[in-house]
């Protein structure tokens, strides 16, 4: 039990140092979840969301293109470019 909870504590130190840098509670609770609780992941990956987000492109679109481009920003761009 006490593992479980040194995991839930690190889980909600990484959540409040994302929500921190200006991300959506919604939108980092998914990013955390969707790359299995890894804070850095989940932080590149929010910060490509609002990257594209800000060139236009739709959100459901480039979360999609950035889990199957596994983050990697150019490859993710190409991708939505040619949508």
């Amino acid at each position: 039990p006490g593992c479980l909870l040194l995991q839930f504590l690190s889980y909600l130190s990484a959540c409040d140092r994302l929500l921190k840098q200006g991300y959506e509670e919604g939108q980092v609770e998914e990013a955390m979840e969707m790359f299995q609780y890894s804070e850095k992941k989940a932080a590149e990956f929010l910060h490509l969301l609002a990257q594209f987000n800000d060139m236009g492109f739709q959100q459901h679109e480039i979360k999609e293109v950035l889990l199957l481009c596994g983050n990697q920003r150019e490859k993710a761009l190409e991708e939505l470019v040619m949508k």
